[in-house]
């Protein structure tokens, strides 16, 4: 007889728990009959939303899984209710309301490990890594044999400076579960040193072995690190070229998609950007441009200055436009949202994204956005918040599509899908080369194209136009962005610790010969390099 036919006849407690056994297992599946069956026969049982909101946000239903979550929490408020709701809240990007759920929770109050990792992961995801160590900490007292919790605490760490602490938990992690490929990545990621050529030897092993295309990128992305220590840049590049074909060779993928998306924004930033119905708000500073391009150093030397507050990469501009258009699509970004936002009230549009952003630097007049890919939200920024500052970098096209080439962005995003070709992150650059210049032609007081060589070259001159620029007095400390003690959650980790220098002009050289199909790609849109 099927499990299914006496689930009538089971006590609340018995569905409770064989509920419970499923979801460790991670067998979702049969969870979730277990937890409606709960629910029908005792309307106010908190844990039984509160596992479904589980069960969905595991498949990826996080708006779902934030309404059951917020239905246990109305039955019967709890921490660890509130640890799971602001994990589902800040991997949808509501930074706001991620902070208004962690804020009901104590930490002297929790002992579980599980709950303890989970809110650390929360705050580790809006960008607080600081309170994000002190969650992993008490953890990991408590639960020494889970490599995640390691690999968790261990990414704070080097977001928050910290990378000798950073390098021992990756490591632990790794002893831990040996396959265990996004940490050999991250252990590389930090460019230490390896005399006995410990990491290269264990990578190569592990990459004969894996066949997942996924694992491989992580793999390769890793050795690529550990031979550009060795300077043999050739096989670096060879190792990335290889991955990142298996992977865009299983991916739906066409840089038409693409295309689309740049076409749209370049046709609704002809329209007039001035708007006199938009919110009012001076307080967001927009930094975008091409990912790797520089938006990390000039955030921190905005930062510096005493009246701006670092709000990191938030998605909330695109999810606000995305609320009021309406698409019934699943991604944030899409032709549909862009073609339908042009119809949103910018009023409305710029006030719902002030106030998911309010609590943020609130004791600051104004906070930065740094988002990369707000470019294509331009149009949509100028109308929506007339008064923001907008400062777009741009920085030689080999050097920035070489240095996007190299990085392992989110692996599964559709926005990253570009990165995957050398020739393709070069179309892509050539579309946002025209925009950002589009954008320039119009002489608009409120967007400033910034030059990332410029910047280095001459920060005494650059940085003071960029302050004054974004309405700032001028404070010394701006130019001393390397003492900026805030946590950094991008590729730039490292670098931006450093004082403002020339180091990474020129960079793409060292891959030279196999450079050349781009470089010919970008003279065939008449886009200048160094060469």
């Amino acid at each position: 007889m099927p499990l299914f036919f006496g689930w009538s006849f089971m006590s609340v407690d018995l569905l409770h728990q064989q509920a419970l056994q499923a979801i460790n297992h991670g067998d979702f599946l049969a969870a979730h009959p277990l937890c409606v069956q709960i629910v029908q026969k005792q309307p106010d049982h908190a844990d039984a939303y509160f596992l479904l909101g589980i069960i969905n946000s595991e498949v990826g239903q996080f708006a779902k899984a934030i309404k059951l979550m917020e239905k246990a929490i109305l039955l019967h408020p709890q921490a660890e209710y509130y640890a799971y709701l602001a994990k589902c809240l800040s991997l949808k990007g509501d930074m706001q309301g991620a902070i208004e759920a962690l804020q009901n929770i104590s930490l002297e109050q929790l002992n579980n490990p599980a709950v303890l990792d989970t809110i650390g992961v929360a705050w580790s995801r809006i960008g607080f890594h600081e309170k994000a160590i002190s969650y992993f900490t008490k953890a990991l007292k408590g639960e020494q044999g889970n490599p995640q919790y390691f690999y968790n605490y261990a990414v704070s760490c080097k977001f928050a400076g910290q990378f000798s602490q950073a390098e021992e938990a990756f490591e632990q992690a790794i002893n831990l579960k040996p396959d265990f490929y996004a940490a050999h990545f991250a252990l590389s990621d930090l460019s230490r040193e390896d005399p006995d050529n410990k990491r290269l030897t264990r990578l190569s092993e592990l990459a004969k072995q894996e066949q997942d295309s996924d694992a491989q990128l992580h793999l390769n992305h890793a050795l690529a690190k550990e031979y550009e220590l060795r300077k043999d840049y050739s096989a670096a590049f060879k190792g990335l070229s290889k991955a990142k074909k298996n992977k865009l060779d299983k991916i739906d993928y066409h840089f038409e998609q693409d295309q689309a998306l740049f076409d749209c924004v370049a046709k609704l930033s002809q329209i007039s950007n001035e708007s006199k119905v938009g919110c009012q708000s001076s307080r967001p500073i927009f930094v975008l441009g091409m990912p790797r391009s520089g938006t990390t150093l000039v955030e921190r030397i905005l930062s510096s200055h005493s009246k701006v507050t670092s709000g990191g990469e938030l998605q909330d501009f695109g999810i606000a436009l995305k609320e009021l258009a309406r698409t019934p699509s699943a991604n944030v970004l899409d032709l549909a949202t862009l073609q339908a936002g042009q119809h949103v009230d910018p009023s409305e549009l710029g006030q719902r994204y002030i106030e998911r952003t309010q609590i943020i630097g609130s004791d600051t007049e104004h906070f930065v956005d740094k988002l990369p890919f707000n470019f294509f939200y331009l149009p949509f920024i100028r109308r929506a918040l007339p008064n923001a500052k907008i400062v777009c970098l741009l920085r030689d096209p080999m050097d920035t599509c070489v240095g996007n080439f190299r990085q392992l962005f989110s692996i599964n995003s559709p926005h990253y899908a570009y990165s995957f070709d050398l020739l393709t992150i070069g179309r892509f650059y050539a579309q946002f080369y025209q925009l950002a210049h589009q954008w320039q032609a119009k002489q608009d007081s409120q967007f400033m194209l910034l030059n990332y060589e410029e910047l280095v070259s001459q920060p005494a001159l650059k940085v003071r136009e960029l302050i004054e620029f974004c309405g700032l007095d001028w404070q010394e400390q701006c130019m001393h962005a390397e003492r900026n003690q805030a946590p950094v959650s991008t590729a730039s980790k490292v670098q931006v610790r450093e004082p403002i220098n020339t180091g990474s002009i020129g960079r793409w050289k060292r891959y030279a010969p196999h450079t050349d199909g781009l470089a010919d790609l970008l003279e065939q849109f008449n886009i200048p390099f160094a060469k």
